[in-house]
């Protein structure tokens, strides 16, 4: 499998869901990923240094030219805890664990995200604006509550499954609830 090839789907998937999702500067997109299923195997027993660099090569050029955060799910071996830059943990007033992902513990993206970021820390949870699910990794857990499916028109990187979210907000009141403005300063009576 061409890492080059590898890095062309992950940039052209991370591009069409962040247009799709309309992700503004400074949301969190999160991303789970299995190197395994990416090279066709099962995940967690192949995991590969080499695919994880070329997705985030593909994965950091896009959130440059774009603006947004990257969250990073760990494996199930780190409680699904999440790698990002120390500055989205003090906006979005998250909680910072002890650890540090590795391989072995984390899987090969988070732990090669861990070492590339200028600021990592790890956090347990997330409530992300937008996620992609590379090789049925599970991110829901990270997602806010109203979650909508988003079908980018390229649906694998390498071997793995590829499905991906965007958020909004919740609908909330019943029959005489307003979910568009029509009056600039109507009031309630």
């Amino acid at each position: 499998m061409k890492l080059e090839h590898l890095e062309q789907q992950a940039e052209a998937i991370l591009s069409e869901v962040a247009d799709m999702a309309e992700l503004k500067p400074g949301q969190i997109l999160v991303i789970g990923c299995s190197t395994s299923e990416v090279l066709g195997k099962h995940i967690g027993k192949a995991g590969s240094k080499e695919v994880a660099a070329a997705l985030y090569q593909a994965m950091e050029r896009v959130r440059q030219s774009r603006g947004f955060s990257l969250a990073f799910q760990c494996c199930e071996h780190l409680n699904r805890a999440l790698v990002v830059e120390r500055e989205t943990m003090e906006r979005f007033n998250l909680e910072e664990v002890s650890v540090i992902p590795v391989p072995t513990a984390g899987g090969s993206m988070a732990a090669h995200a861990f070492t590339q970021m200028g600021s990592p820390v790890v956090v347990e949870s997330i409530k992300a604006h937008a996620g992609i699910d590379i090789g049925n990794t599970l991110i829901g857990m990270h997602l806010r509550a109203v979650a909508v499916p988003i079908r980018p028109s390229q649906r694998q990187i390498g071997e793995a499954h590829v499905t991906a979210a965007r958020t909004r907000p919740k609908l909330i009141g019943g029959a005489r609830a307003v979910y568009e403005r029509s009056e600039p300063n109507s009031s309630c009576t």
